[in-house]
């Protein structure tokens, strides 16, 4: 059987793009993991990232180690897929003339083909890691068009996976110990529509919450314009349902939520937020913001901090506007903010963030929670409660008390739920004691 590996950059996405043409190659393949990247392979495959420059140079030099590691010799067919390789299809053959094969993002059995594999029906995940939590890409492509975005010319437009099929893996996910689902796309909110003719995700999330071992799902990357109604009931009603939303706003001036065609305005953004925190009691929100986007002026970005200090996001990323060929930022606008005064606004903002984040932790101090644990590491354990999702919110770190476990090596808890209370906390993370093992 041949060796395959494969490298996955950039976002949660690419990793269940990965993970799901593994499952299609199950059985064909030895399959070595991205962490051993001195042993021979076969086929190495690289899954790119083109969203933004740094993701696209971090791609380029990915590219570039695999093709000197075949020059070596230490492999035998490189192959290129993903963002990248999407984006720039037509260039990029004459700039790495190493590479065997190059492939999009859009469509994954054009490369499962040149692999000796069958691509027809739906793929079971071949996990990459062993967390308790897992990411479910419930639609592909973007119906958006947004003006700084690239992802609906990469990706192409929204396309949702069937509900069976969706169902059907996160049975597969539970039975590997997964117990948190959270839910991905360019859209959430606009699951469905292609499918059934309606937005569909509170449906959907009803149906998985029905298996067993699915304890928490999550929802990330939802769309402010038309927020359907019936999410926000079965967050407030459904126990499985974190009280935690991902929902990217980019603005609140009129003038700039204009400038990037986002379809809404800043009255509707604050009357959505006040929604949100009317209709599910305790949510904690987590949005991005862009900064320095063309147009911005001073008095907009002075909104934009009122703003936060309004509305008192629990979570929140920032970015600095990148133009982006093929845009339609980059087509019509003039970036004429300095970069300099752009990464001053950002740093103004984070500051701000930072200050409300540290005052939502501390009013957590004395309080019991429900928490996952992840990992374990120098006599702590690294959990997250129902308010912390993977990757980009802090943790809670939960001291190892060998009486409280009954003296059983600490590894043999992960995955499992804790009851624990909060003692410290600072803008990013948490400290708590245990209190009780909610299950062995």
């Amino acid at each position: 059987m041949k060796s395959l590996q494969i490298i996955t950059l950039g976002c949660s996405k690419n990793t269940v793009d990965t993970e799901r043409l593994l499952g299609s190659l199950e059985g064909h393949y030895d399959i070595v993991p991205e962490e051993d990247p001195s042993r021979p392979v076969d086929v190495l495959l690289v899954n790119t990232c083109g969203f933004i420059g740094d993701a696209k140079e971090e791609s380029i030099q990915a590219v570039l180690s695999a093709a000197e590691r075949k020059k070596s010799g230490s492999v035998g067919k490189l192959l290129v897929f993903g963002c990248l390789s999407q984006r720039y299809m037509s260039q990029l053959p004459d700039l790495i003339p190493e590479v065997d094969g190059w492939f999009g993002a859009r469509d994954l059995a054009p490369l499962v083909r040149a692999l000796g594999c069958d691509p027809s029906g739906y793929p079971v995940r071949h996990r990459t890691d062993s967390h308790a939590y897992a990411y479910l890409k419930i639609s592909e492509g973007c119906d958006r068009r947004c003006s700084y975005c690239a992802i609906p010319f990469i990706r192409g437009v929204h396309k949702s996976v069937p509900m069976e099929d969706l169902v059907k893996e996160a049975e597969y996910l539970a039975g590997t110990g997964v117990k948190e689902l959270i839910l991905i796309a360019q859209d959430t909110t606009y699951y469905g529509l292609d499918l059934y003719h309606k937005r569909s995700l509170a449906a959907l999330i009803r149906q998985l919450s029905l298996i067993d071992g699915i304890e928490w799902i999550r929802i990330h990357y939802s769309y402010p314009a038309d927020f359907p109604e019936d999410v926000l009931d079965e967050m407030a009603s459904n126990p499985k349902v974190c009280k935690y939303l991902d929902i990217p706003l980019q603005h609140i001036s009129d003038k700039v939520l204009s400038k990037m065609h986002r379809q809404v305005d800043g009255a509707w953004t604050r009357e959505l937020v006040l929604k949100l925190r009317e209709k599910i009691p305790g949510v904690v929100l987590r949005t991005t913001m862009i900064v320095g986007h063309p147009g911005e002026g001073k008095r907009d970005f002075a909104e934009l901090l009122e703003f936060l200090q309004e509305a008192r996001f629990e979570r929140l990323g920032a970015f600095m506007y990148s133009e982006e060929e093929g845009t339609f930022g980059a087509a019509h606008y003039n970036d004429r903010i300095p970069k300099a005064e752009k990464r001053r606004r950002l740093e103004e903002l984070m500051q701000v963030q930072r200050d409300i984040s540290l005052t939502f932790n501390q009013s957590r101090i004395a309080t019991i929670e429900k928490v996952l644990i992840d990992d374990y590491s120098d006599g702590v354990f690294v959990c997250r409660s129902a308010f912390e999702s993977p990757d980009v919110d802090g943790e809670i770190i939960v001291r190892y008390t060998p009486e409280l476990f009954d003296g059983i090596e600490p590894e043999n808890f992960l995955g499992k739920f804790l009851e624990v209370k909060i003692t410290a906390a600072d803008e990013y993370d948490l400290v708590a004691e245990p209190v009780k093992l909610i299950n062995k």
